[in-house]
């Protein structure tokens, strides 16, 4: 896996996170003195906007990374982090899903569902995957003494699939 894609996946994924957290605490979480308001918050529809303008791009980057380090992994008898792994990548799939079925569904109880289930895998994800970045680097730290993260992830590029 190469630096750029470990740095992009992670800040969008930073970036996506906090605007959907955000929002999710603007929608949910506030609540407005004007009994005609539409949004409990003046930032509410920009965190939506952001949000659902930056998550193509996570969706992106993970296609990257799944070529780059995910099918790698999975081919391999290597156990190490695997547990986190495979948490971030059914929470993700599901999580862009669940995502993807909020912004076509029409039914107020299909909605109210997909809502409880694009959070839930949310959580889900963000805690994982974190705890995946955490023990990752510190496999790395301890098995290649302080070798630049390059060495250890090399390019698949001749992979075929």
């Amino acid at each position: 896996m190469k630096r750029w894609e470990r740095r992009s996946f992670n800040g969008l994924n930073i970036v996506v996170a906090i605007t959907g957290f955000a929002y999710l605490y603007m929608k949910y979480g506030l609540s407005s003195d004007d009994p005609f308001a539409v949004v409990n918050h003046p930032w509410q529809s920009s965190m939506l906007s952001l949000h659902l303008l930056f998550a193509p791009f996570v969706i992106l980057l993970f296609g990257i990374v799944l070529r780059s380090h995910i099918i790698k992994k999975l081919i391999t008898n290597s156990r190490s982090d695997r547990r986190t792994g495979w948490t971030s990548l059914i929470s993700f799939s599901t999580m862009v899903l669940s995502g993807y079925f909020l912004q076509i569904t029409a039914s107020v109880a299909w909605l109210n569902t997909l809502v409880i289930l694009h959070v839930g895998t949310s959580i889900v994800f963000v805690i994982g995957y974190g705890a995946h970045l955490v023990i990752g680097w510190r496999l790395l730290w301890a098995t290649d003494a302080g070798a630049p993260p390059e060495t250890s992830f090399p390019d698949t590029a001749g992979l075929s699939l």
